[in-house]
């Protein structure tokens, strides 16, 4: 592999970023899809198994019948364990995703345990990151849809400057912010298109759910997050590199020193 080239400082383009992404995952089709199914594939497959008998039951009960207070609160209490499961697996993939960039575009080969032990060393910092960012942003939403919009997209690169610079929780939020400013409607629609991609693949997928149902639609609606995850971390952190050379025109190697 050679060290990529991600084109003249001073602006953020959109189409590089879609290159250079889907270049990533050709070269480490394997390592990308196996880091993705590690925590994304598996755990959105082992929760679905885990939490679709409860959603069955529920589904099934007869009209006029009052709902059992007990089987609710479980069902609701399921429902949160899973949803910080998932929280959690994302945040690991993210972190090893955006080792793994990093590695590639530096012109090496990454490893599956090198990212996978980068993505442990961060979870901490990750999670809480994650969480400020997400009840930042839903609380912004609940004033204006749009400064939520763009809160969410000012904070998007927090994990990548994280994992890459090493700042720190809040100082990887304010590093984000830096970055993305000026640049946040380009992300936007960066986003926007991989989110309506993935949403398409998703109504697919439902289709697929309605018409067989059963375990082999678990394994499709599993293989279609793993898909869609692996592809939004790997695009996040492209980004970041491209923030990085477009307004301050660091190269690969820079981005790579904390590492050395």
């Amino acid at each position: 592999m050679t060290t990529a080239t991600l084109g003249r400082p001073g602006r953020f383009e959109i189409g590089r970023v879609f290159s250079n992404t889907f270049s990533v995952i050709t070269r480490n089709i394997g390592l990308c899809v196996g880091l993705a199914a590690l925590f994304s594939g598996l755990p959105a497959l082992l929760i679905r198994l885990w939490t679709q008998p409860q959603i069955d039951a529920m589904m099934q009960r007869a009209p006029g019948t009052i709902a059992d207070p007990g089987a609710m609160f479980r069902n609701s209490y399921l429902t949160v364990i899973a949803g910080l499961i998932s929280f959690v697996c994302a945040l690991l993939l993210q972190s090893a995703l955006v080792r793994a960039t990093i590695e590639d575009l530096n012109g090496k080969r990454p490893s599956f345990g090198d990212c996978v032990q980068i993505a442990i060393r961060f979870l901490l910092p990750t999670l809480a990151i994650g969480l400020l960012v997400y009840f930042g942003s839903i609380l912004a939403m609940i004033a204006l849809i749009v400064p939520g919009i763009i809160l969410w997209l000012g904070w998007s690169m927090s994990v990548p400057v994280l994992i890459q610079e090493g700042r720190g929780v809040f100082g990887s939020m304010s590093r984000s912010r830096a970055l993305t400013k000026g640049c946040r409607w380009s992300l936007f629609g960066l986003f926007l298109i991989l989110i309506i991609i993935a949403m398409i693949i998703q109504w697919g997928m439902l289709l697929v759910l309605v018409l067989f149902g059963g375990i082999i639609a678990e394994i499709g609606a599993a293989l279609v997050q793993t898909v869609v995850s692996m592809v939004l971390s790997i695009a996040t952190a492209v980004s970041y590199v491209e923030l990085r050379q477009a307004k301050e025109g660091a190269s690969i190697d820079e981005l790579a020193e904390i590492f050395s």
